[in-house]
């Protein structure tokens, strides 16, 4: 093998066969001590059996380590993202891009921790995740040894996995030795599928694959309207009620599934250059990016916002494609968080059948002045003749141009 080999591995585990099997792998090609990192960013499992599965396969209690990171996520990653209002390829809100800084940190701190000189993922080759892992590994620490097991092993299909995991007694649940229909991500912010029956895009994704929404024709009749409170381009209250960040999203959550909010049937472009079809479910960011958007449409100057609206697909390829810990995110963020100073008020959202639907806004810092904008007339800093001179200036490059064309017929 080229790749130096490693004496400690931090494996980011989730207890499941792939991740198990890769325990097994890392200590039987390599030799090598493993160390488990399972995080909680709200998948909604329960994460005491991956702990047990660990000692199970040999790893000490000392290197096992769990970490409840739902209120860091939303804190630290989800609400930053979302001052940006990002969107990859203007629909998706990437709910899985986001989880993988967070994951990547915590594998190196724990490394240090440890005395680990490797980390380890689950990521195959083809996808996304790969990319995201390693470009935050590096960032953070330029001489890991970065251990990828698709990329090395011959376990090329489920068959070589749970032969593998029989001849090394690694345990699986009956329900697990069947082929999965599709696979599944899931945290705190969303859950994404793909795969499988998912693959052909001209197939409608049949309903079983939902889990975090209900189908829009199964919502109520009657439409649920909240109230969201913002400070400085974050939310902090729903209904009044001030909650913590991973509350606050967990609430949304619950609204958005009830009312059949967030669901999304995408074909994007990968930044391994294929393109993939993912179901994905984000009730409750769905309705935060609406309340979001319609508190700066009140707090923010038009060409603050226009410039900030320019930047947001170039903010958002960056974090799809990997780039959390990079200079350039860092950068727009910093311009994004400056724009945010005052995009404090409170949001009415309207939910209906699928729908998000701003209703009311208002702020202490509104730039909103009702009477600028009055079709009646009032004592208003606005003279109707001024936009005389003002159309005439903006016209005069046209009126030249038009000039040329009426003079050469070019």
């Amino acid at each position: 093998m080229t790749k130096k080999s490693p004496k400690k591995v931090v494996l980011a585990y989730s207890g499941g066969l792939d991740t198990s099997v890769i325990l097994k792998w890392l200590q039987t090609t390599y030799g090598c001590e493993v160390v488990t990192f399972t995080a909680d960013l709200g998948q909604g499992e329960e994460l005491e059996p991956a702990r047990k599965k660990a000692e199970l396969l040999g790893i000490k209690p000392e290197n096992i380590f769990i970490e409840d990171l739902r209120e860091e996520f939303v804190r630290d990653f989800v609400f930053p993202m979302f001052r940006a209002n990002a969107l990859y390829e203007g629909q998706y809100l990437l709910g899985t891009s986001i989880a993988r800084p967070l994951i990547s940190k915590k594998q190196i701190d724990i490394a240090r921790k440890t005395g680990a000189d490797a980390v380890a993922h689950g990521a195959t080759g083809k996808g996304n995740d790969q990319v995201r892992f390693e470009l935050a590994y590096y960032a953070m620490e330029p001489d890991i040894t970065i251990i990828a097991p698709w990329r090395e092993w011959d376990l090329t299909s489920r068959t070589k996995l749970l032969e593998f995991a029989e001849a090394h007694q690694i345990p699986i649940a009956k329900d697990k030795r069947g082929e999965a229909p599709f696979s599944v991500d899931a945290n705190l912010l969303h859950s994404s599928s793909e795969g499988k029956v998912l693959e052909d895009p001209n197939d409608a994704a049949p309903e079983l694959v939902y889990q975090r929404t209900i189908a829009p024709e199964d919502a109520p009749d009657k439409a649920t309207e909240i109230t969201i409170d913002f400070e400085k381009g974050d939310p902090v209250a729903i209904d009044g009620a001030r909650l913590s960040p991973a509350t606050l999203l967990a609430k949304l959550n619950e609204l958005g599934k009830a009312n059949g909010i967030g669901r999304l049937d995408l074909v994007e472009n990968r930044f391994v250059g294929m393109k993939s079809r993912g179901i994905y479910e984000t009730p409750g960011g769905t309705i935060l990016h609406k309340a979001h958007r319609g508190i700066e449409s009140i707090t923010l100057d038009r060409e603050a916002l226009h410039l900030k609206e320019s930047l947001m697909p170039k903010y958002a390829e960056l974090v799809y494609y990997g780039f959390w810990f990079a200079p350039e995110r860092e950068m727009l963020q910093a311009l994004i968080d400056k724009s945010q100073e005052l995009v404090t008020g409170q949001v009415r959202v309207k939910l209906y059948k699928g729908n998000v639907e701003v209703t009311g806004r208002t702020s202490p810092y509104s730039l909103y002045d009702k009477e600028l904008v009055t079709f009646e007339e009032g004592a208003v800093a606005y003279d109707h003749r001024d936009a005389e001179g003002f159309i005439k200036l903006n016209a005069l490059r046209l009126r030249t141009l038009a000039a040329r064309k009426k003079k050469t017929g070019l």
